[in-house]
């Protein structure tokens, strides 16, 4: 019988199986084939095949797993080892805020580099928009626009933008990935008004979130139909990640960083010294030239040195 991964922790997963059950399940043999060297073998989204218990009909064993269409990882730096957060993703929706806890544009461009690379369309969501906005932030998320990525000015505490959040995600399944505080639970509650998830609140020494969310979580939501301009049963399905203060790159070596920034791809190769261009001072470096003309911004130019940097010393910043 095959299911969907829900949630897990310490290798015991919560799995909707077809049958409509959800069940505890164990790994068969406590190694999953194909999933060595991750830090967990399996994610919300994951679909499975299951052996039912013999004893019991609310347990089962993992045998495999289905080849994913696609997964959203991170490297864990405590674990020292990739972390999978999500798998067979519609949309990755990465939230933050102008404000409350501060903007991180770097986290954002991380997040954006590792869903290109793993073929995840990505949604910019700026929560909290009833916040106000500086120049440096509206000229941001600007930016990703005009680069080619969808962004969404929000408010969980107004109802701002919140429709089309909801017609966005209505019979998909999407992530929220983020860094603590910035109100994915708060979405999740507004989205459905029949689910209440514990939402936290912000650590007045650094701005930033408690975390509310331990483990991803895989929820089923009917959509409020206030948001759907009256229709009912409207649906979609959210992994509520757990909030991430540091998101570290996974598999993305320096040197093809360019490859996964959107406006820097096709530019890739052209240069004067071909794919061995560094992209810094080299003439005739057709990146360096799209910089100065304006046809690249120089902040994504300046984020893309930076995430190079921390690629090859090893150390990422918040």
């Amino acid at each position: 019988m095959q299911g969907t991964v829900l949630s897990g922790s310490n290798n015991v997963f919560v799995v909707e199986c077809e049958d409509n059950t959800i069940r505890h399940c164990s790994i068969k043999g406590k190694k999953l084939k194909n999933s060595l060297g991750y830090y967990n073998p399996l994610a919300p989204g994951d679909i499975v095949e299951i052996q039912i218990d013999e004893l019991s009909n609310e347990l089962g064993q993992i045998l495999s797993f289905v080849p994913r269409k696609n997964e959203f990882v991170r490297w864990n730096v405590k674990g020292r080892a990739p972390q999978l957060l999500a798998a067979n993703l519609d949309y990755l929706m990465i939230v933050t805020t102008p404000d409350e806890p501060p903007f991180r544009p770097r986290f954002i461009d991380r997040a954006l580099a590792q869903a290109e690379y793993a073929g995840i369309t990505p949604i910019i969501v700026c929560n909290k928009y009833d916040l106000t906005a500086d120049e440096d932030v509206e000229f941001r998320l600007s930016d990703w626009e005009t680069i080619g990525y969808k962004v969404l000015r929000i408010s969980a505490k107004t109802g701002e933008g919140i429709p089309e959040l909801a017609e966005l995600m209505e019979d998909k399944l999407s992530a929220f990935v983020g860094q603590s505080g910035v109100g994915k639970s708060s979405l999740i509650n507004v989205l459905d008004s029949t689910c209440v998830l514990k939402t936290g609140s912000l650590s007045e020494k650094y701005g930033r979130g408690t975390h509310t969310t331990t483990k991803g979580t895989l929820i089923h939501l009917t959509l409020n139909e206030a948001l759907m301009g009256g229709r009912q049963n409207a649906v979609a399905d959210i992994i509520d990640t757990p909030g991430v203060r540091r998101f570290v790159l996974h598999d993305i070596a320096a040197e093809d960083l360019a490859l996964y920034f959107r406006e820097m791809k096709p530019l890739v190769g052209t240069c004067s010294f071909g794919m061995s261009c560094r992209h810094h001072k080299e003439p005739g470096c057709k990146i360096l030239e799209a910089v100065h003309a304006g046809v690249i911004s120089e902040e994504r130019y300046e984020s893309w040195q930076r995430i190079c940097q921390e690629i090859t010393s090893g150390s990422w910043e918040d």
